[in-house]
């Protein structure tokens, strides 16, 4: 008997990720997800310069920004309840101090440019198809900052305006990476703030853009590039393996702690190294070692495992460098 329905995924052979591997994320509140999953193991990932974007136009301004080397100014922010905004990035870069702004947003723009540069996978999760158009400025925002909402526009932008600035993202990419793996994703939160109709909409908007993109890749493959173009169905899992509402948090929106699990393991079964897991595996002991609440702090069993446990810690950072563990808050 079978109780579920399970997407068929292929591993990846081509460019897996492994421990060798720089990984760029950018997108949606998943994508952030994702990429705790990959600094708990250990990856070398840089996430979100600009805070977590939703729709394809802000990834595509970000992306082309960098690229481009923008400098930001003072002139450029706008000042609502009383902290300063760029409505190029999350409100998490905003501050009381317009100096720390910018100062932060040039700094993304350096970060993401050197990400670029550098990455071997770029992991891209698409949110929704809707954006607001800034009235003042007649420019598409990636935040609108709690802005009121008479100053915006709102529009859900077609299959060819997505296809388009997709496009976009990955010419410019390919000017300073031509190695780069680029993998597609769309979010499984659903923006139910848009209403039921318009979320599914926004997706299938989404969907669609990213697989035409795919066709044209594959009908007429760019010279000189040696990364590809991939799509992973983190959505339709949600969707389709995990249709039912306990693999929700309470709002019943985004995916719980228990669905993000899922979906990490069936993303990792199939762009994870085959060869990495053993490492990975050692990591994950590390971790839960590091979280360890002792009984008895002094007792010469726990001195034990402390010594144990630096070991390892030893042992896996004199192969892989870069690798960084701190003491975690203790598992209850």
């Amino acid at each position: 008997m079978h109780l579920q329905t399970k997407i068929v995924l292929q591993k990846e052979v081509r460019n897996p990720i492994s421990y060798s591997s720089k990984i760029l994320l950018l997108g949606s509140c998943f994508s952030e997800n994702i990429g705790k999953k990959l600094d708990y193991y250990q990856f070398q990932t840089v996430q979100n310069p600009f805070g977590i974007v939703f729709h394809p136009k802000a990834i595509e301004n970000c992306i082309v920004n960098a690229t481009q080397q923008k400098v930001y100014t003072e002139e450029e922010l706008v000042f609502q309840n009383e902290r300063w905004h760029c409505l190029d990035a999350h409100s998490s870069l905003s501050s009381v101090d317009q100096q720390e702004v910018v100062k932060q947003i040039n700094t993304a723009i350096k970060t993401t440019d050197t990400a670029l540069k550098e990455a071997n996978h770029l992991i891209i999760t698409l949110g929704t198809a809707w954006v607001y158009r800034y009235a003042e400025t007649n420019t598409i925002v990636a935040n609108c900052h709690k802005i009121p909402q008479k100053k915006f526009t709102k529009t859900l932008l077609s299959v060819a305006e997505i296809t388009k600035s997709l496009r976009k993202i990955i010419t410019e990419i390919r000017k300073v990476n031509s190695g780069i793996q680029i993998l597609f994703t769309v979010s499984p939160v659903r923006h139910l703030k848009d209403g039921f109709v318009e979320n599914t909409r926004s997706k299938s908007h989404l969907i669609a853009a990213i697989h035409k993109l795919l066709e044209e890749e594959t009908l007429t493959p760019k010279p000189n590039t040696k990364g590809g173009i991939d799509y992973f169905p983190s959505y339709e899992i949600m969707m389709d393996e995990l249709r039912d509402y306990r693999f929700y948090e309470a709002d019943m929106i985004h995916p719980n702690a228990t669905a993000i699990q899922y979906i990490w393991e069936r993303f990792s079964a199939t762009w994870i190294e085959k060869n990495t897991t053993a490492t990975m595996q050692k990591v994950d002991q590390i971790q839960k070692g590091l979280s360890h609440r002792p009984f008895h702090a002094d007792a010469e069993q726990h001195q034990k495992f402390l010594q144990n446990l630096s070991e390892k810690i030893t042992q896996v950072t004199s192969e892989f460098s870069f690798m960084k563990f701190e003491r975690k808050a203790p598992i209850d």
